[in-house]
């Protein structure tokens, strides 16, 4: 399993937990530092069932093995937009059979010339490659645990509760600096 020193990787147990509004405060504290962030969203089959049960969004629909597509707008309430927003200096969204996780990472490597720190919002990337640092934020309002979070939640170098405080960043950032990652202050 192949390491990747710059990259924080932020998975979470259920949707709407609080990964995005992470990823952002993260990229905010970096020093001068451009950020590459990616999203990744798994899917386990071309044109099969939506793992959010919903139909028409787009997400899981792709042509090959993987999709990659960049962000441009810094308005809009997408989270690849708020990443945007937040500071990276580019943003991508990576749609990916997960068999091809791997192959699908490395073309976003390529294609986005990250030079600094990745931060990247998924779950299923941590079973193919072991990221710098693993952060899993729990969904504190008892909806279950994702699969994707099942496989990797004991792999977490750091754990958050959502909803996410500002103590729950500061002992996190004090972790990542550990790690060699530098941050300024809010």
């Amino acid at each position: 399993m192949k390491t990747y020193k710059r990259l924080i990787l932020v998975g979470s147990t259920g949707r709407n937990s609080g990964k995005t509004f992470l990823a952002s405060e993260l990229i905010r504290r970096f020093k001068g530092t451009p950020v590459t962030a990616l999203k990744v969203t798994g899917i386990e089959e071309r044109d099969g069932p939506c793992p959010r049960g919903g139909q028409g969004c787009g997400a899981c629909t792709i042509n090959g093995d993987f999709c990659i597509d960049e962000e441009f707008s810094v308005g809009g309430a997408k989270d690849t937009s708020l990443l945007l927003a937040a500071g990276a200096k580019r943003v991508f969204w990576l749609r990916c059979l997960r068999k091809a996780l791997s192959r699908g990472f490395a073309a976003f490597l390529d294609r986005s010339g990250a030079a600094g720190p990745i931060i990247c919002e998924s779950n299923s990337l941590r079973e193919v490659l072991k990221p710098a640092f693993f952060i899993m934020v729990c969904d504190s309002r008892g909806k279950g645990v994702k699969p994707s979070a099942q496989k990797v939640a004991e792999k977490a170098d750091f754990t958050l509760q959502s909803p996410i405080s500002t103590d729950d960043i500061e002992e996190l950032l004090k972790a990542l600096s550990k790690k060699g990652f530098s941050f300024t202050e809010k």
